[in-house]
């Protein structure tokens, strides 16, 4: 029904919880999720992932017969300064997740870049150095579980937030395996243009979100915004990406009744651009 390479992340049905996010998804024909695990945005995966927790969302996930291709989920503050307590409740953190990326089948666990804070807690240079480290360990431990891991990067309401920011974060980034992941809407709300991020990035993007977006705002539905997705789309074939796409419509201008109805309109027209 849609391209193949395309799928809908549970963030889209973030109202619903997670057995009916998954029931909406693939009754819409979708094959394939991004699974949500943000504390805050979106709550099906428990924030406290212990292991019986890990289990019942693999569970749900492995009834719902849908493909995952990426969890998207959240170990706190990348360039916060942490004690030994705080960097051991990171890491149990951190594994719990891998754990669930694994167990589900997930080509990759995605975390953030920085804090949700544009202000550097001890400068700009040192807090991209310590967020890339942090994205290199992770990325170190996802490969002992199997898996890959991936950063969004740029993202308009945290610290690398603007094209400068990720194209610095890249550059640190470069030869540790730890991918990037795309998102037009923060480029467009971050007052920036996606072809000059595929520009900086070429050859650098593991996955895509998909999003409409004017300056400022994040929160539009696929043709509601600013962005260009002919024009990115056509750029990233013809960079050779092969990846995948997800549909992440955290949108607030439509009703929930409207939701599934969307992410359809939203569907076939990016399967027509892919």
């Amino acid at each position: 029904m849609f391209n193949p390479r395309l799928g809908c992340s549970s963030i889209s049905f973030r109202h619903q919880d997670l057995p009916a996010a998954l029931r909406t998804i693939a009754d819409l024909g979708f094959e394939e999720i991004d699974l949500g695990a943000l504390p805050g945005v979106c709550d099906h995966v428990p924030y406290d992932l212990s292991p019986e927790a890990v289990a019942a969302v693999t569970a749900e996930v492995a009834a719902s017969r849908l493909t995952v291709r990426s969890v998207n989920g959240d170990i706190g503050d990348l360039n916060a300064v942490l004690d030994a307590e705080g960097r051991a409740a990171r890491g149990r953190h951190l594994d719990a997740l891998l754990t669930l990326t694994a167990n589900t089948g997930a080509r990759a666990l995605v975390l953030p870049c920085g804090a949700l804070n544009h202000e550097p807690v001890r400068g700009l240079e040192e807090d991209l150095d310590t967020i890339a480290a942090e994205l290199t360990r992770a990325g170190q431990r996802a490969a002992e579980f199997g898996v890959e891991l991936w950063t969004e990067s740029l993202h308009f309401l945290r610290f690398c937030w603007n094209l400068e920011r990720a194209g610095q974060l890249a550059q640190r980034l470069a030869g540790t395996g730890v991918g990037i992941v795309m998102d037009f809407s923060h480029i467009v709300a971050a007052g920036e243009e996606p072809l000059h991020y595929l520009e900086r990035h070429e050859g650098r993007i593991s996955h895509v979100h998909l999003r409409d977006a004017v300056p400022g705002n994040i929160n539009l539905s696929i043709g509601n915004g600013r962005v260009d997705f002919a024009a990115g789309l056509r750029a990233l074939a013809e960079q050779g990406y092969a990846g995948h796409f997800s549909l992440e419509l955290e949108t607030r201008d439509i009703e929930h009744e409207e939701r599934p109805a969307a992410a359809a309109k939203a569907a076939s027209f990016i399967s027509d651009l892919i």
